[in-house]
C-alpha cells in the first residue's frame, strides 16, 4: 500500500491484511540500510492475530521517496506524521537497531499516544565503529561486509537458517545493495550522532519490552544495562528478554522467538 505523506510517497507493508485502524495498531520501524521486509515474518504474525500492522519503508528507503531524513529527531517526527496520516490516536510501537531509537525517540515526544514499547537490538548511546563509517561512506560493499560479519552468529555465517532454502546472509547483502546511494551511510551517521536517548528514555511512561540476542556483537545484552536503567518511570520497570543463540540479526535468525515475543507483549498491553 502506498500513501501521500508531506508530498511524499510512502511505502507501508500491512503482513498481508487490510488495514483497518480500529484494530490494536503497531509500528513496526526497520534499521540502518534496510526497508519494510525485515519485518515480513513478524508483520504476517502479528497481522493474523488480530492487529493492524504498519510496516513503513522509511523516507529514502526501499520504495519510498526521498528525501532521506539525517536525524533521529526528524525520523520520530515523521512516525508520528504517519501515525497521524493513518489516523492512529494510540499505537504500539517497535523498532529494530536505528528503528529502536527512532522509536524510543517518538515514544519520548509523545507519551500520551505510545500504548506499549518494544526496543529490539538496542542500546542508548549506539555508537557506530568510526572503519563503518567510513567504509559507508567510501565503499558500500566493505560496510555490507563488515554488517553481515557482525550481525549474523557463526551458524548464519555458514548459511544455517530457520526457514529451509533462504541463505540469511546473501539475502541482507541484497536488501542492503538495495537501498540508494549514500543511505546507510546517513543512517548510521544519525546513530551515531544522536545522544539524546537516555535522556528520551526517562519521558518513557509506557510498558516497554527490551528484546537482545544473546551472541549480538553490535549491541550486546552487556550494553544494554544503561538503557533499563534509565527507563525510570516505565510501571513495574523495563523488561528485558534475551534470545538465546540469536545475533543482531534477530526477526531472520530467530523468527518464530521474535513473533512469539512481541505478539505476547503486546496482547498484554
Amino acid at each position: 500500500m502506498d500513501i501521500q505523506l508531506q508530498g511524499q510517497t510512502v511505502r507501508l507493508y500491512h503482513g498481508g491484511r487490510a488495514f483497518d485502524n480500529k484494530r490494536p495498531a503497531i509500528l513496526l520501524l526497520h534499521g540502518a540500510g534496510h526497508d519494510h521486509s525485515v519485518w515480513t515474518f513478524q508483520a504476517r504474525h502479528l497481522a493474523q492475530r488480530g492487529f493492524a500492522v504498519v510496516a513503513p519503508d522509511l523516507p529514502g528507503h526501499g520504495r519510498s521517496a526521498a528525501p532521506q531524513l539525517d536525524s533521529i529527531e526528524a525520523l520520530a517526527a515523521w512516525v508520528l506524521a504517519l501515525a497521524d496520516a493513518l489516523e492512529l490516536g494510540h499505537f504500539r510501537l517497535a523498532g529494530h537497531s536505528m528503528g529502536s531509537l527512532i522509536a524510543l525517540a517518538t515514544a519520548a515526544a509523545a507519551p500520551q499516544r505510545i500504548a506499549a514499547l518494544a526496543l529490539l537490538g538496542s542500546v542508548a548511546p549506539m555508537p557506530v565503529a568510526p572503519a563503518l563509517l567510513q567504509a559507508a561512506q567510501e565503499d558500500r560493499s566493505r560496510a555490507h561486509g563488515m554488517i553481515n560479519q557482525w550481525s549474523y552468529t557463526p551458524r548464519g555465517q555458514l548459511g544455517a537458517s530457520p526457514t529451509p532454502g533462504s541463505w540469511l546472509t546473501g539475502a541482507n547483502q541484497s536488501l542492503m545493495e538495495r537501498q540508494a546511494p549514500g543511505v546507510l551511510a546517513a543512517d548510521l551517521a544519525a546513530c551515531n550522532n544522536w545522544l539524546g536517548g537516555l535522556e528520551a528514555a526517562g519521558r518513557i511512561t509506557c510498558p516497554t519490552l527490551l528484546i537482545c540476542g544473546e551472541r549480538d556483537q553490535m549491541t550486546p545484552p552487556r550494553a544494554v544495562k544503561p538503557l533499563r536503567d534509565a527507563l525510570v518511570n516505565v510501571p513495574s520497570g523495563a523488561r528485558m528478554m534475551q534470545i538465546p543463540g540469536a545475533g543482531h540479526a534477530l526477526m531472520a535468525e530467530a523468527p518464530d522467538a521474535i513473533s512469539d515475543a512481541l505478539r505476547g507483549f503486546f496482547t498484554d498491553t
